[in-house]
């Protein structure tokens, strides 16, 4: 178990009110050209392509603390979309066409139809079905 450590009252109050440090000022600053590399790259760069962007504005860091500060701030890149499985062409079973685009029923439920769709999100597929 930790022991309990005390903090001298002096102490605390010299910690309220110090200044940031010059790494931390630097970091304010190549936060907003993170920001501005990532929005006007329609979020999709990594943390790897905006350290380029930013070594390519003189700004030099390393790549860990794009990372960091990208994280710290909730910018994370959309994933990549990617394509959907190749059609082979094989089709098992080829159910008749029933409906033969006879849409007007007489009574509910006499004719039923059913479709889904893929929606790319920021957070990866969707399926919506109806």
């Amino acid at each position: 178990m930790a022991a309990k450590r005390w903090v001298s009252r002096s102490g605390f109050h010299a910690w309220l009110n110090h200044s940031p440090s010059e790494h931390a000022r630097y970091d304010e600053v190549l936060l907003d050209r993170i920001t501005q590399s990532f929005k006007s790259r329609d979020r999709t760069y990594g943390a790897r392509r905006v350290w380029h962007d930013v070594l390519e504005e003189g700004f030099y860091c390393g790549p860990h603390r794009i990372e960091r500060l990208m994280r710290l701030n909730a910018l994370r890149a959309r994933p990549r979309r990617r394509d959907f499985p190749k059609d082979a062409g094989d089709r098992g079973v080829i159910m008749p066409n029933v409906l033969d685009r006879q849409f007007v029923a007489e009574r509910p439920r006499q004719k039923c139809v059913a479709n889904f769709t893929c929606i790319w999100t920021a957070e990866g597929c969707l399926y919506v079905a109806a």
